[in-house]
């Protein structure tokens, strides 16, 4: 089992940034890939970025893409989502899901809680 933990969310105006991190415990990090993901109201979910093991190959959503920045810290257990030139559209709970690098959430075995990310404009 992988247990999950986001953290990082919260209220910003367009333009602004926000920093996710998701904490990951249970089994040995770097043995995994991992993703994040977003869903708005309404809305089916939807591929953020992933990440591979190694941190050596990253894929981005085109909505995201040039403004979002995925990372991993594997002595830390731990993946990031730089957030930048945030706008009102990006608002959304984000998860982070742990054991692959695909864009499709049935890929996914492990899924964090979520974190509320909020942009005014």
């Amino acid at each position: 089992q992988v247990q999950l933990v986001e953290s990082g969310g919260g209220l910003v105006q367009a333009g602004g940034s926000l920093r996710l991190s998701c904490a990951a415990s249970g089994r040995t990090f770097s043995n995994y890939g991992m993703g994040w993901f977003r869903q708005a109201p309404g809305k089916e979910r939807e591929f953020v970025a992933a990440i591979s093991r190694s941190g050596g190959s990253i894929v981005y959503a085109d909505s995201v893409r040039g403004r979002f920045t995925i990372s991993r810290d594997n002595a830390k257990s731990t993946v990031y989502l730089q957030m930048n030139s945030l706008k009102p559209e990006d608002t959304a709970v984000y998860y982070c899901a742990a054991e692959t690098t695909g864009s499709q959430p049935a890929l996914y075995a492990y899924w964090g809680q979520g974190t509320q990310v909020t942009v005014s404009s």
